[in-house]
């Protein structure tokens, strides 16, 4: 499975369990994501931990999910940035845009919650 779920009370850990997330998996990436929200979910984390690289449709599918977060009062938060997805922020901007977390620990706790 390419996407994984996890609770800690009401935050929403997803997991993406790709090396490389890309055009081909980023549809269904943004499907899963605007299903949590959907049920309302409103603190969401995504785990990038096992990614290597992320194509800019799949950091699209990140940004449209966040912008729908936000707009009903939630959050979206990223944990575990691998060098070359860093990269790909720094390079992009999208740093400022998205609060990261070195740890899903780290990022659970960000939400007020004892992990």
């Amino acid at each position: 499975m390419d996407f994984t779920r996890e609770n800690y009370l009401d935050v929403v850990v997803e997991i993406v369990n790709l090396s490389r997330a890309t055009l081909k998996e980023a549809e269904e990436f943004k499907r899963v994501l605007s299903t949590e929200i959907g049920n309302g979910t409103r603190k969401l984390i995504v785990d990038l931990s096992e990614c290597e690289f992320i194509d800019s449709t799949f950091l699209g599918a990140l940004v449209v999910s966040l912008k729908k977060i936000t707009a009903l009062g939630g959050d979206l938060r990223l944990v575990g940035f691998q060098p070359s997805v860093h990269s790909m922020f720094e390079l992009t901007r999208m740093y400022r845009v998205f609060e990261a977390f070195p740890t899903r620990q780290a990022a659970v706790e960000s939400f007020g919650v004892r992990f």
